[in-house]
Formats: structure tokens, C-alpha cells, sequence
């Protein structure tokens, strides 16, 4: 999961500015719409939805704006919202590397015509359904802080013994060591789908500081990108499709260094 990994990290540095845009709202409302519309509008018994509002305060969203898009979901706001739909895209960025994007819309043609735009300007272009889709496999990712030091001083490295006994325990399948922010230590716990809720709970009950629950693409190969240039377009590609409004999340399998991945973003 390493590739993945530092982009996913790159994403909640950039999510934070998002949020100060009001960019994280509008994609985050959207989900917790459709959670509560699915499945109930009671957090304790609709793990999607109690992971939406979780993902909303951590982006520093008023409760009012969380329960005003509960209260949509469930219908009490009008029904304009009914005809948000989940719809999954495939396409190709610059080097061939396979992208999965994952959005929510009410306009399949507006969606579709964005991403086309957002693809073709930066050197990729949209694919048939199923083109890529079979490279990537679905897991649920529960990424960790390490615990803060007294006065808050920083925090804790991550005791590898420990989670590996409470990783195992909550039934997940891999781990990683991250830094979750500058200079700041955690993991990416990684399981079955399914289980999420479970391993979740779990690692909740032995004291880490979960931060964020997903679930995520993972691909199955990675294609190692090395020329300044196709990072550099390739980066901005997947910056362009995560800014669409539509877009809920974007996964490729590439991976670059890090000094690359850096100057790329710069």
C-alpha cells in the first residue's frame, strides 16, 4: 500500500484546505445524504452514515450542516436529493496508469462530461466500464495517530507488537507505519470490507486514536512512475478530478518516490 499510501497522506493535508474552501462540505454532506437515506438516520445503528459524520467533524463542519444533510437524507427537506446515485468511473492517466474514481451525482451526463474535460486537458482520458475496475480491490482502511505525549508534546511512535496483537485481534489482514501529518506517527490498518466496523471497534477498544475510517481501492499492481514530467501531469490530473464537485474519491496505481512526488506537487 505503500503508493497509495502517500497519496491518501497528501489528500488529508489537502482536505484540511478544502475544508477552509467550504470544497469538503459539498462532498461529505453529499455522502452522509445518501447514508442516512439508506440506511437510517440513527448513527448508532448506520456505521456508513456514523462514519460520514465522523469524516464531517474532522474537517471542523458546524452539527447544524451535518444534521440539516441527515434531515435530507431522510426526506424531511424536500426530495431533490432522491436521485443522488453512487456511480463508480474507469479511465487512464498519462503513462497508461489506471484510475478508479468513485463519485455521487444527480446528472450522470453533467458528471461524465467533467471528468471527460478534467481527463483530456491533462493527458488521460475516460475508459468503458471495467476497463481498470479488475486491477483494484476494495478494503477497509482505518488509519491511527500516535498517542500524545504528555502535554501534548508531539506524539508517541507507534508500538508495532501492540497493534499487530490488536490488528490481528480485530481481524484485519495488513498494517502500515504512516506519518499521519508532518512529523507525526500512525498506520494504515487494512481488512476485509466487510469487517471494517468490526477491526474499527476493536482497535478503538485497545486506546488508538482512530482518525479516519474508508473504504478504499486498493490496486493490485502498481506502475512505478520516474519521468518529472508524467508525475508532474499525473498529479495534477488526480488534483483536478478530487477538486470536481461530483467526486468522492479517486485511486491509480502508480507509485513514485517520495522526493518526486514532492517536486510534482510543488
Amino acid at each position: 500500500m505503500a503508493g497509495h499510501s502517500k497519496w491518501a497522506n497528501i489528500k488529508r493535508q489537502k482536505a484540511r484546505v478544502d475544508a477552509v474552501k467550504g470544497k469538503t462540505f459539498a462532498k461529505v454532506s453529499r455522502a452522509i445524504i445518501v447514508a442516512a437515506r439508506t440506511g437510517g438516520t440513527e448513527p448508532s445503528g448506520n456505521f456508513q452514515l456514523r462514519t460520514a459524520i465522523e469524516k464531517a467533524k474532522a474537517a471542523g463542519i458546524p452539527n447544524d450542516n451535518i444534521d440539516r444533510a441527515i434531515a435530507k437524507g431522510a426526506g424531511k427537506l424536500g426530495a431533490d436529493n432522491d436521485t443522488l446515485e453512487a456511480i463508480r468511473y474507469e479511465g487512464y492517466g498519462p503513462g497508461g496508469v489506471a484510475i478508479l474514481i468513485e463519485a455521487l451525482t444527480d446528472n450522470r451526463n453533467r458528471t461524465a462530461a467533467d471528468l471527460r474535460a478534467a481527463f483530456s486537458k491533462r493527458g488521460g482520458n475516460l475508459g468503458e466500464t471495467g476497463c481498470v475496475g479488475w486491477m483494484f480491490e476494495q478494503k477497509g482502511i482505518v488509519t491511527l495517530r500516535g498517542k500524545d505525549k504528555p502535554k501534548g508534546r508531539g506524539a508517541e511512535t507507534i508500538d508495532e507488537d501492540a497493534l499487530l496483537e490488536a490488528s490481528l485481534e480485530g481481524g484485519a489482514e495488513s498494517y502500515e507505519l504512516i506519518d499521519v501529518d508532518e512529523d507525526v506517527p500512525g498506520a494504515e490498518v487494512s481488512t476485509n470490507a466487510n469487517n471494517l466496523e468490526i477491526l474499527t471497534q476493536t482497535l478503538r477498544d485497545k486506546g488508538y486514536n482512530v482518525i479516519q475510517v474508508e473504504l478504499r481501492w486498493i490496486p493490485n499492481n502498481s506502475v512505478e512512475v520516474t519521468d518529472p514530467d508524467q508525475a508532474r501531469s499525473l498529479l495534477r490530473l488526480m488534483d483536478a478530478l478530487e477538486d470536481l464537485d461530483d467526486v468522492q474519491s479517486v485511486t491509480a496505481n502508480f507509485d513514485m518516490a517520495d522526493e518526486l512526488m514532492a517536486f510534482s506537487m510543488v
